[in-house]
């Protein structure tokens, strides 16, 4: 599928399908609907199974890439892939938990690991608000 504009054509690449179906999972069809963008058969084109893959796709100069931010981070803050709508945000009901046993809960290092994560995850957050 290729989007026009006034300096040519961007074809879209798919997103990782590896989730496709699941009702949060980020996709052009919600991203257009999203957008008020109606009319474009988003089922088109070229379908990746794999996040990094896409984006590699999108640095190669294949088409334009709908990736999560935390995946494209490292890309966008070297330069190689730009964010075409900056100002745009599209949250996902997808999340990731951290897990641990039962058993662990009393552990030091356990203690040490969260609290590095959230630690990260703050910083991560400052870093992707200003990509």
């Amino acid at each position: 599928m290729f989007i026009r504009s006034n300096s040519g054509r961007a074809r879209l690449v798919a997103t990782d399908t590896a989730l496709r179906g699941h009702a949060g999972f980020p996709s052009w069809e919600r991203w257009l609907r999203k957008m008020g963008v109606a009319g474009l058969a988003a089922s088109r084109g070229l379908r990746i199974n794999n996040s990094a893959a896409v984006l590699q796709a999108a640095i190669e100069g294949r088409g334009v890439a709908l990736a999560r931010s935390v995946t494209a981070h490292d890309d966008l803050a070297s330069g190689r892939v730009l964010r075409l709508f900056p100002g745009v945000r599209f949250a996902s009901e997808l999340a990731y938990y951290v897990v641990y046993r039962p058993e662990s809960a009393g552990m030091p290092k356990l203690w040490a690991c969260r609290d590095w994560l959230l630690r990260e995850a703050a910083s991560g957050e400052q870093a992707f608000v200003g990509a």
